[in-house]
């Protein structure tokens, strides 16, 4: 970004602008990485470093080489709260995206158990119009419910106890369990939406702000009249929100998973018939699983919740919406279907869409969802769990017998994500993705038995995140690499075979399917992308195709050994 300076300040420009590049790293970096960014002669750049090291605002870690923000610097930040002052903070961003987005954009803060309009800035002069110091319902607006979701959970219990669900059109939400379910959709996405729940013809989107401590001291909203701002911008305006709430106080909030990708680079296997089978603009496509019966690909769309029904002959791609969060869809012996939702493993009448529960491995624990399944050697689920922000090690890993029994194989995972077995059955795959590590484990087919966990292969964070996995017969582990830009495959002594370079940033699964099974199906997502990076990559949120080589193998059927 260029700046305007006095003259004469060279030096002290210099110094800031590789305390900068210190700052703004996604992690503690290397001498050699830093000077290459800071363009500066080494021994300029050496001996600012060594001073900025002096004043503890940087530090250096002797035994790894590394360097971040120091001691010093960061006690200077905490005392920018003390004086901190959000709507002068927040007016810069209120008239960007005012002028960026085109529609009105508020500042609020929860005020007891109402939502209070701080600041406003109208778009074209043919928007909603909003009343700075009027004050709204948490339960049927954007900024409210985004404030509940973000808040301590018990502070959030709290609020709820008191809410009057009124109904004050036929959108809002009034059912409790519904409410809840919607906040949960909020936390793991990161805005909330309202069409229509508190004023007729208008929508909104909104992000919460994080304070020091992670909380939200108020939140962003744009409002919008429902036939402009609608499902096919609601979301981008979100994301635009998201950014726009780290840059007013610098806290990029609780979630630990970066929102920027790499650069796009072409370094991998050409398939030559790589295609967007479905250009379907999911925001968080997932979980791709092929039923050779059905001859069709079952998948799911984590953050607009819903099981998809996909046939390629046809290129029909039915849809369940669940009304709740769902991140995988299993099959049973039975014929019938089976999902991991934010309420368990449940059963799926994928025509009518109820559900109905067959277990909640992680009943009680309200920071976590759970994520990945699939059905192991012996016809149990495998599901591994996650916090809903993705901010802690919290999340764990469970097998569920046919009969409903639940055993803990693993804890203190982050994000759990792929898993697979090898064809003889004897190594267990699983991701945790945060850390970037592919697990690989002794497993006893019989028992489910786990032991000898070993890092099978590692992702470097500057290349991406592993995410979905999938296992071919000759033993090959594909993996999607999130804001990689592509699938990677491993050799079954954990060596990088081949890569298969994609048009999209995040893909997040993989399957195989098709008659053969040679058809690897390729899940991907578009939350949280800037507009710049979808503009290079629109079909973000699609599924793709290829043949690669290798086949896969048959899937598997809860109760069928």
């Amino acid at each position: 970004m260029e700046r305007e300076v006095p003259a004469g300040t060279g030096a002290l420009v210099k110094g800031l602008t590789v305390l900068e590049l210190v700052a703004e790293a996604e992690g503690p970096q290397r001498f050699a990485d830093l000077l290459r960014q800071s363009d500066l002669p080494k021994p300029t750049f050496a001996r600012i470093l060594n001073t900025l090291v002096a004043f503890d605002l940087v530090a250096k870690d002797e035994k790894k080489g590394t360097y971040s923000l120091g001691r010093r610097f960061l006690e200077m930040s905490h005392r920018v709260w003390d004086t901190f002052d959000l709507q002068a903070a927040a007016g810069p961003e209120l008239e960007r995206l005012s002028r960026e987005l085109g529609e009105t954009v508020a500042l609020c803060r929860l005020d007891g158990e109402q939502v209070q309009y701080l600041e406003e800035r109208s778009g074209d002069g043919l928007g909603v119009r909003v009343d700075v110091g009027r004050r709204v319902p948490l339960h049927c607006t954007a900024a409210g419910k985004v404030l509940l979701a973000f808040l301590d959970p018990a502070e959030t219990r709290g609020h709820i106890d008191r809410l009057e669900f009124s109904a004050h059109l036929p959108n809002t939400i009034t059912d409790l369990e519904r409410f809840q379910a919607d906040l949960t959709l909020t936390r793991a996405r990161g805005y909330a939406v309202s069409y229509e729940e508190h004023l007729a013809g208008v929508n909104s989107v909104a992000c919460a702000i994080s304070g020091q401590d992670g909380g939200p001291i108020g939140a962003l909203v744009v409002l919008g009249p429902a036939n402009r701002l609608d499902q096919s911008r609601i979301h981008p305006a979100g994301r635009e929100l998201i950014a726009a709430a780290r840059r007013i106080t610098g806290h990029a909030g609780s979630f630990a998973i970066s929102p920027r990708p790499r650069p796009r680079s072409a370094k991998g296997q050409a398939v030559a018939d790589l295609a967007c089978a479905l250009p379907w603009g999911a925001q968080l496509g997932e979980a791709p699983a092929w039923h050779p019966g059905e001859r069709c690909l079952y998948w799911v769309d984590i953050l607009h919740p819903a099981v998809y029904r996909f046939f390629p002959s046809t290129g029909v791609n039915e849809s369940c919406e669940t009304g709740k969060l769902v991140s995988a869809v299993l099959f049973a012996a039975d014929g019938s279907l089976l999902i991991a939702s934010q309420e368990g493993i449940e059963r799926l009448d994928f025509d009518s869409g109820k559900t109905r529960t067959f277990v909640d491995p992680e009943n009680g624990i309200i920071h976590n969802r759970l994520n990945d399944a699939k059905i192991g050697p012996g016809g149990s689920i495998w599901v591994g769990s996650m916090r809903l922000d993705a901010s802690k090690a919290t999340g764990g890993l469970y097998r569920i017998t046919p009969e409903g029994v639940v055993s803990r194989k693993e804890s203190g995972i982050t994000v759990a994500n792929g898993m697979d077995w090898s064809p003889d059955r004897r190594t267990f795959y699983f991701v945790d993705t945060v850390p970037g590590c592919v697990y690989a484990y002794d497993f006893e087919p019989g028992t489910g038995q786990l032991s000898n966990r070993r890092i099978f292969a590692r992702i470097a964070e500057n290349e991406g995140r592993p995410d979905g996995i999938c296992v071919d017969a000759e033993g090959g582990v594909w993996c999607a690499i999130w804001d990689g830009w592509r699938v990677n495959r491993y050799t079954p002594d954990g060596n990088l075979d081949c890569t298969i370079d994609l048009p999209v940033p995040r893909p997040t699964s993989v399957a195989f399917g098709g008659k053969d099974l040679s058809t690897l199906y390729i899940t991907s997502a578009r939350t949280r992308l800037p507009a710049n990076v979808l503009n290079d990559a629109p079909l973000s949120g699609g599924l793709f195709t290829c043949t690669p080589g290798p086949k896969g193998l048959p899937p598997g059927f809860l109760g069928q050994e």
